[in-house]
């Protein structure tokens, strides 16, 4: 590791983080498109391929917080080493799996190395970059995210038109792989400074808390609410989590520290995030749902149509670092979350005969608003989280998602079900008596988009009524999600106002040293900046902001070398003087015009590169 450049290690972290993130959400998305090949050869029921997708949700929904809490005591490299090498084995289990059963206990352990690595992305990137150098690496790190989500659909079609189903688990085999090569090689070990005890009792109850409230929430999308396994689970996991919030406030070293839970920063991008994908996954669930089953795309169709939202989400996502010039973290989670409303809510007027023009529009207005949304609402919870708490803080950020995504599953799914069925009771009486009977046993077709059945079991003559009522549905469930995604955009705009903006760092964020000796530069982490060399010209540049000016100075000349340095107090330059001898400056340079680029008072952070 040191010799390595401290921009490097950043890339190498970047890159292990990316790639572990992009895999987990590509497998979620994926795995979707390869069910009807799945059920036809594994011989699954109905039932066994639900558990397919909910085992590997439940889990990771659950174990999220966990495995940030085991980072931060046991070295959050480490913890997250263990998860990649977790999941990347449990895919070649699931690739080699036989049977239904098999196969669902692999998604398990699957699940569990994935809410492992996913955990600790986010706490690896604010390890390796200092507050002011993280609006660019997290919103490659969104952008990724997004192209996964994007891309299971496409990525699933693409194999599947060409190998079997086992294809969607071994491609992700390379990526773990790669992965794993890279964090060993660049990701820096990090973990508490002061050791706690492990708190073993919390870990526990919070784990078995999510999992009780994300399997009601699962069951419910089958049933109603009112279903005592529904009622019963969701009921069982609150009382779960109240007992943990009540045995965190009484147990000297909490899994989840106070001082993390009263930053107002974090508590509100975690609650904007949980809005926003309680929204998000309604929008995809049923958009995929009408292109795929009343409009009868294919599934590759569908997934490249996904591109008008991924392509405006990577652009706008990995240009955070420069929109944070105009746009703070509070206007850009309110705003995105606002256009995002905007394109569902056109999304919501689709009817049979409309041009493809609607949705491509408001796909990219939902493209735009994630892409704002989701680096600043990350880079926001991560500003103010203690160090210490960086793996926690990551992992009940990352957690938000799932529980969200659980939520708007079950609650948008609620709500459209109810009015599509009531809907088709209504269009029942107006078919033949000998065919009402038969018409009212079909609203769980008609709800889940199954016009082709609804058609083979009562005539052509179905087909309109049936549209009808899951377009009513379907208008409900995503007007919903557009109100939602305002309620998000507001908390955003009034919760993250305050947040204490740091300055953005233009340029280089790396720490390296060279001088006409030849001597390497050491690595370093963020913070101080390291020590010059004792010989050598050396040439700063130095960019600061103070309040919402922009300076930039030069000292000494243009040597042949020079030292790059990331964040320092003062300005310090170190040149040769005529003799060989080196002189230190704390004297703040001199600005182009002749304007003095801060002082060592206000000159908290800058770069100098």
């Amino acid at each position: 590791m040191t010799t390595l450049t401290v921009r490097a290690g950043q890339r190498l972290t970047l890159a292990a983080a990316c790639l572990a993130q992009g895999m987990m959400v590509l497998d979620v998305l994926i795995v979707s498109v390869a069910l009807p090949s799945m059920q036809r050869e594994l011989r699954l029921s109905p039932s066994g391929l639900e558990w397919v997708v909910s085992s590997y949700a439940l889990v990771l929904a659950a174990l999220i917080p966990s495995g940030g809490a085991l980072g931060d005591h046991f070295g959050r490299k480490r913890i997250f080493l263990a998860g990649l090498a977790l999941f990347t084995l449990a895919s070649v289990g699931c690739a080699l799996s036989a049977s239904g059963g098999m196969l669902i206990a692999f998604r398990v352990i699957q699940g569990i190395g994935g809410a492992v690595m996913s955990s600790l992305t986010l706490a690896l990137i604010s390890q390796a970059y200092p507050p002011d150098a993280r609006g660019g690496p997290i919103g490659l790190w969104a952008a990724v995210s997004g192209l996964a989500v994007a891309g299971g659909s496409v990525v699933g079609g693409l194999l599947l038109a060409v190998f079997s189903w086992s294809s969607i688990f071994w491609v992700n085999v390379p990526i773990g792989a790669l992965a794993i090569a890279i964090s060993v090689v660049g990701v820096t070990e990090s973990r508490e400074s002061a050791p706690r005890p492990l708190d073993v009792p919390g870990v526990a109850l919070s784990a078995l808390g999510l999992f009780l409230v994300t399997l009601g929430l699962v069951y419910s999308a089958d049933a109603t609410w009112n279903s005592p396994v529904v009622a019963g689970c969701i009921a069982a996991g609150a009382a779960v989590l109240v007992a943990f919030a009540a045995w965190e406030h009484r147990t000297p070293s909490p899994m989840a520290p106070p001082a993390l839970l009263r930053t107002r920063s974090f508590a509100t991008a975690c609650g904007v995030y949980l809005l926003a994908y309680l929204a998000f996954s309604g929008f995809i669930y049923y958009v995929t749902l009408y292109f795929q089953n009343v409009q009868r795309w294919s599934a590759l169709h569908t997934g490249l149509s996904w591109l008008l939202f991924c392509i405006p989400y990577f652009l706008v996502a990995q240009r955070r670092r420069q929109l944070a010039r105009w746009l703070p973290e509070a206007a850009a989670v309110g705003w995105g979350c606002v256009i995002a409303a905007a394109g569902t809510l056109a999304m919501s007027q689709l009817t049979t005969t409309t041009t493809f023009a609607l949705p491509a529009v408001s796909y990219v207005l939902v493209g735009v608003g994630f892409g704002l949304m989701v680096p600043a609402g990350s880079a926001a919870a991560m500003a103010e989280v203690p160090p210490d708490s960086s793996g926690i803080g990551s992992g009940l950020f990352n957690a938000c998602r799932q529980i969200g995504t659980a939520m708007g599953l079950a609650i948008l799914g609620s709500i459209a079900t109810s009015i599509i069925v009531a809907d088709w009771r209504g269009q029942v009486g107006s078919f033949a008596p000998a065919e009402r009977l038969r018409a009212s046993g079909l609203g769980a077709d008609v709800a889940g988009g199954q016009i082709k059945a609804v058609t083979t079991a009562l005539g052509q003559r179905a087909h309109s009524p049936a549209v009808a009522s899951y377009l009513h549905g379907f208008e409900a469930a995503l007007i919903t999600a557009s109100v939602i995604l305002i309620g998000a955009g507001a908390l955003g705009f009034l919760g993250l106002r305050r947040l204490r903006q740091t300055p953005d760092i233009v340029g280089e964020t790396e720490t390296e040293t060279e001088n006409v000796g030849g001597d390497h530069g050491d690595r370093s982490q963020s913070g101080p900046a390291a020590p010059l060399p004792s010989r050598g010209w050396t040439r700063y540049r130095s960019i600061c902001r103070e309040s919402r000016r922009r300076c930039s100075g030069i000292l000494a000349g243009a040597p042949p070398r020079r030292v790059r340095v990331l964040r320092c107090s003062t300005i310090r330059s170190r040149s040769r003087s005529p003799a060989g001898s080196s002189t230190t400056s704390r004297t703040p340079p001199e600005a182009p015009g002749g304007m003095r680029c801060g002082s060592p008072r206000s000159m908290t952070r800058c770069a100098a590169f």
